[in-house]
């Protein structure tokens, strides 16, 4: 196992245990302030681009969209946006691999470019991270796999129930490529995060142990789940308490939930899930309120107002990380940074002590 990561993923539980960390922001919500061109995705008449980024510029498919590949055609702005959220104060930094899987990237033709976006995603994070870590405060990389744009439990045609777009096993061969090239690239624990269908976590998680049992690397895994509505449930249908029961044989670092809500609305699931997860720790990183065309985020809620709920949950000791999703931005990220220091994180093992 190499053994930097195997250093840094002994020390991520006593971090978690000692205060709250602070998980980044948006990573969309930025790249939509450059307010990118076609020619820019594809990295065309750019100084500063990529060695290789040609391979783009004359693709037969749209590109413009695509964030994962600015990881090869614009280092420059992924590279900028972490360390905009680095020198907000943000503990651990989110890979731009989110749609980085063949799954996903076939939608653009690019299903042969996953691994390296993957690489190359997790090398501009870990740089961006080494450069800002000090002895006292060691800064970790979070490989992010998504969800991918199809669903393995529910069908896309109303008319046909049983029908299906993705197998189990190509899920599970798309999330191993995916996981090799974070490793590869220098990742300190992997993120399966915006889980709305968990049999497609369950092939993430298997792509993880399948991984890990060929090579000989064991990295922390932090799951994060998305309720949808009011209901309760993430969209395949499981409540929060259903989604752990689901999952908690991974016996991961964290467990927690992300995006479509904000920490308003979210604030009941977490409280359901800290109350039921014992023994692992709980993150919670939501949007930045409801969408809001007007605003320059393009979501309600400002620095102040995430912060001051975030602020809520430590307090009433809930979570052992916090950070932010759409809407989000290196702002609020400081900001929740100041509202939860001196907190103290959830105590893991509470009810065995009780």
């Amino acid at each position: 196992m190499n053994t930097l990561h195997y250093t840094r993923a002994q020390a991520l539980p006593a971090l978690l245990s000692e205060r709250i960390a602070v998980l980044d922001g948006a990573m969309g919500t930025m790249i939509q302030r450059f307010q990118l061109d076609e020619a820019q995705y594809r990295g065309a008449g750019l100084p500063d681009a990529a060695p290789g980024d040609v391979r783009f510029v004359d693709w037969p498919s749209d590109l413009k969209g695509n964030n994962e590949l600015l990881s090869l055609t614009r280092p420059d702005i992924i590279r900028s946006i972490h360390e905009a959220y680095l020198a907000s104060g943000a503990d651990l930094i989110e890979t731009n691999t989110f749609g980085a899987t063949t799954v996903a990237q076939d939608d653009y033709g690019l299903a042969a470019f996953a691994r390296e976006m993957n690489v190359a995603s997790a090398r501009l994070a870990r740089a961006a991270c080494d450069r800002f870590a000090t002895p006292e405060r060691p800064r970790y990389v979070a490989g992010a796999l998504g969800p991918t744009p199809k669903t393995a439990s529910i069908s896309p045609d109303v008319n046909d129930p049983g029908a299906r777009n993705v197998t189990f096993d190509a899920l599970c061969e798309a999330y191993h490529e995916q996981v090799a090239g974070l490793v590869e690239g220098g990742a300190d624990v992997l993120l399966v995060e915006t889980i709305f269908d968990t049999l497609n976590a369950k092939a993430a998680l298997f792509a993880i142990e399948r991984y890990f049992d060929e090579t000989g690397e064991c990295l922390p895994v932090i799951i994060s789940g998305t309720v949808t509505d009011a209901s309760g449930r993430i969209l395949s249908g499981q409540t929060v308490s259903a989604f752990w029961a689901s999952v908690r044989h991974v016996r991961p670092l964290a467990v927690g939930l992300n995006c479509a809500l904000g920490a308003a609305l979210m604030k009941p699931y977490i409280q359901e899930l800290s109350r039921i997860a014992e023994g692992t720790f709980i993150s919670c990183y939501p949007n930045a309120g409801l969408p809001n065309p007007m605003s320059d985020t393009g979501f309600d809620e400002t620095p102040a107002d995430t912060s001051r709920l975030l602020h809520e949950f430590a307090a009433e000791g809930l979570v052992n990380i916090v950070g932010g999703c759409c809407g989000t931005t290196p702002d609020h990220i400081a900001a929740i940074g100041r509202a939860v220091g001196g907190r103290a994180p959830r105590d893991r093992f509470a009810r065995y002590r009780d």
